[in-house]
């Protein structure tokens, strides 16, 4: 490969630069750092959600490859960059078992903290893709009635047991799985708006972990002032990185757009894209690149009797894995904060996010006595060790 080849990366993308160095000169920048100066004379832009990728940013430029390592490409002008003749790939379904692990452990943690179960309770899930498929398999795991809704899905004649929007409302809880789009019948922005929130069930909890723009802020923060629902669970926000926090108080869980933010998944959607530079410049892909995952820093954990529910038991168990307690905590003290500071410290938040593994690092220890609860965590993604 020759080194004359310049990649422009985000530096805060774990292994970046280790990843990309076999191409030539590597320049790991902040976010706010890629500018249209810094990737004049680029050939290969590695970004994050954060950087729009646009005509403003690459006019002028000589950058041949674009990639993202995110699921998502509404930051990306993918209509230019294929005008322009810019290869362009993206990472879905790399950090989808992430994001379903956040739902599991926020439904657990408001089970636990307003007393009731999960088992026997209604959840609506909104597209049925990478990671809504993932939601739907592991809240059955704890018992929950799961009703899908996917028209797109739907229209290709997906087999799975699909339901008209009107037939989720009645759900406990609805949380939303789609992408951020703007135009054709199936466009999401504001989705969820006033009027649609005010269908949902009486005493609900909306669940945001897709676009903030895909729920109406204003229609949502007046259902929750007028005590429609009961509350949300919200990790994505409209106008990000400059939130509103003045329905906080109402919101059970507030999370800095961190759903997916698993290191397990963020090296997942790196080897992705990695992959991609790979193939378009015809070069072999380097195994070694399986190799970069550090070990885990909770590889077992052990459970040799029921000291509660079996719900409880499951809370607590991931809970060791991720406390997504500590997450709401770091957010919410960006309340006092001027506008100016709060946008700061919500990209602070998500730029130096703390290593979170999956569930899949920890093996569980489970005995004879404890058979039903090594089941749900199987099912759940851990790694079960039964003893006798």
């Amino acid at each position: 490969m020759a080194q004359n080849i310049h990649i422009v990366v985000n530096k805060h993308t774990p292994f970046v630069v280790k990843a990309f160095e076999k191409f030539g000169k590597v320049t790991a920048l902040d976010t706010k750092e890629i500018t249209k100066e810094k990737v004049k004379d680029a050939d290969i832009l590695i970004v994050r959600s954060e950087t729009k990728v646009d005509r403003n940013l690459l006019a002028g430029s000589s950058v041949k490859f674009v990639g993202t390592v995110t699921i998502g490409t509404d930051h990306i002008d993918e209509d230019y960059l294929e005008k322009k003749g810019i290869n362009f790939a993206s990472a879905p379904g790399s950090n989808s078992n992430s994001v379903a692990e956040y739902i599991i452990a926020a439904l657990l943690e408001l089970s636990r903290q307003k007393g009731y179960n999960l088992r026997g309770k209604t959840l609506g899930v909104v597209g049925i893709g990478n990671v809504g498929s993932k939601v739907w398999k592991k809240a059955e795991a704890l018992g929950m009635e799961v009703l899908l809704n996917d028209p797109p899905l739907q229209r290709k004649g997906s087999k799975y047991p699909l339901l008209p929007l009107k037939d989720l409302m009645d759900a406990d809880f609805i949380t939303l799985h789609v992408p951020l789009t703007r135009r054709g019948q199936d466009a999401t922005y504001h989705f969820f708006d006033g009027k649609r929130i005010h269908q949902m069930k009486e005493g609900g909890v909306l669940i945001n972990t897709s676009r903030g723009a895909v729920v109406e802020t204003q229609g949502l923060k007046r259902a929750l002032l007028d005590k429609h629902l009961s509350t949300a669970i919200l990790d994505v926000w409209e106008g990000e990185p400059i939130i509103d926090t003045s329905f906080f108080e109402n919101v059970f869980l507030g999370t800095p757009h961190i759903a997916g933010y698993s290191l397990d998944g963020k090296i997942n959607a790196l080897k992705m894209i990695y992959e991609e530079v790979c193939k378009y410049f015809k070069t072999s892909i380097d195994q070694s690149i399986n190799k970069i995952v550090p070990e885990p820093n909770l590889p077992e954990i052990k459970i040799h009797t029921m000291y509660g529910t079996l719900e409880q038991v499951i809370h607590d168990t991931v809970k060791q894995c991720y406390d997504i307690t500590v997450d709401d905590r770091l957010l919410r003290q960006s309340i006092t904060m001027s506008e100016q500071e709060r946008g700061k410290y919500f990209s602070k938040l998500r730029a130096e996010y703390r290593i979170r593994r999956e569930f899949f690092n920890s093996a569980v220890s489970v005995s004879n006595k404890t058979k039903n609860l090594g089941d749900v965590l199987d099912k759940l993604g851990f790694k079960i060790k039964r003893e006798k």
